[in-house]
C-alpha cells in the first residue's frame, strides 16, 4: 500500500514527494509543504508509490493521478528531479486552467512548455506569472482550443494582457531556438470562440446555430479583421434579428471586444449580410431592417 498524508489542500490524503535540499515532505498532487525540516537519509527525491514497477505518482486507491502528479511522473522518468518551485508552477498553470475549464490534456502541454522555457534558465527575472500565463496561452492555441488573451489574463494573478502578449513572444522565441524550427501554434478561427460567447450572453439554440453558419460563411469572404471580432460582430447581428436583442456594451463585455471594434467588425460584415445570414434565420426584409453602419 502507498504512504500518503492527509492534505488540508486537497482535502484527502495524497502521496508525498520529500524535498531533500529543503527538508519538506510536499504534496504531490498541489504542492502545499506538509511537514518542514525533516531530515532524509535516503536518496534527495523519492515518490511514494504501491510495490509495482511503475514509477509515476498514483493515488492511494491505485488509479492514475490528476494532470499534477502525471506531469510529475513524467519528469522523474525522464531523469528530471523536480523541485517545489516546478510542483508551485504545474499548481498555477491548473488553478488557471480550471478556473477556465480547460481540459487535462491542455494542462500537461502547458506543463510542458513551462519545463521546456525553465529547463533553459533564461526565464529568471521575468514576471513569473505572465510566464506561466503565456504557457497556457499557447497551449490552448496547440490544442486547439484557443482562448482570447483577455480570457487568460482574468486567471493570470495580475498579469496584464501587454506582458502576457510580451512573454508569449518571448516563450515562442525559446522553444524555436530549443527545437530549430518554428512554433506550430494553430490556426484561430471565429467558430472556437463563438459557443463560448453565445453562452456567456445566454443565447437559445436557434441563434446559436444561425451565428455558427454565419461564421462558417464569412470566412468565404475576404474580411480583414481578427477572427474574434468577426465573432463579436456577428453575434451583434443575430442578436439584433432575434427577439431578444443584446446591447452592444453587453456582447463587449461577454466576448472582451472593445465596442469600437465590434463595429468596425459589423461595417465590414454589413455588405455581405444576405450571403452570410441563414435564410432560415430571417428574410431580406428583416435584413433591411438593421442599422446602417
Amino acid at each position: 500500500m502507498a504512504d500518503a498524508s492527509f492534505c488540508t489542500d486537497c482535502k484527502r490524503s495524497t502521496e508525498v514527494v520529500f524535498d531533500h535540499s529543503a527538508g519538506d515532505t510536499v504534496c504531490s498532487e498541489c504542492g502545499l509543504v506538509l511537514e518542514s525540516h525533516s531530515i532524509d537519509e535516503t536518496s534527495e527525491w523519492r515518490t511514494f508509490a504501491n510495490e509495482s514497477n511503475d514509477n509515476d505518482p498514483v493515488r492511494p486507491n491505485g488509479t492514475t493521478g490528476d494532470f499534477l502528479s502525471s506531469s510529475l511522473g513524467r519528469w522523474q522518468n525522464r531523469g528530471s528531479n523536480p523541485d517545489r518551485s516546478l510542483l508551485l508552477a504545474f499548481k498555477t498553470i491548473a488553478t488557471m486552467a480550471d478556473r477556465l475549464g480547460l481540459v487535462s490534456t491542455i494542462k500537461d502541454r502547458a506543463n510542458e512548455i513551462y519545463k521546456k522555457v525553465e529547463d533553459q534558465k533564461s526565464s529568471r527575472g521575468r514576471n513569473q506569472d505572465a510566464i506561466l500565463a503565456a504557457c497556457l496561452y499557447i497551449a490552448c492555441r496547440q490544442e486547439d482550443k484557443p482562448r482570447t488573451v483577455k480570457e487568460i489574463c482574468s486567471v493570470a494573478n495580475g498579469a496584464s494582457k501587454k506582458e502576457i502578449g510580451r512573454a508569449k513572444e518571448y516563450i515562442v522565441k525559446q522553444l524555436e531556438v530549443e527545437m530549430g524550427q518554428s512554433v506550430e501554434m494553430g490556426t484561430i478561427h471565429a467558430g472556437d470562440f463563438l459557443r463560448r460567447f453565445c453562452s456567456n450572453l445566454g443565447m437559445n439554440n436557434q441563434a446559436v446555430k444561425a451565428a455558427q453558419e454565419a461564421v462558417q460563411r464569412s470566412e468565404e469572404i475576404d474580411i480583414r479583421r481578427s477572427p474574434i471580432s468577426i465573432a463579436a460582430a456577428v453575434i451583434y447581428i443575430i442578436t439584433q434579428l432575434s427577439e431578444e436583442k443584446k446591447p452592444l456594451r453587453d456582447i463587449s463585455i461577454a466576448t472582451g471586444v472593445a465596442e469600437g471594434t465590434i463595429r468596425n467588425a459589423y461595417k465590414d460584415l454589413y455588405p455581405h449580410i444576405s450571403k452570410i445570414i441563414p435564410n432560415w434565420y430571417a428574410k431580406e426584409e428583416d435584413l433591411r431592417s438593421l442599422c446602417s453602419p
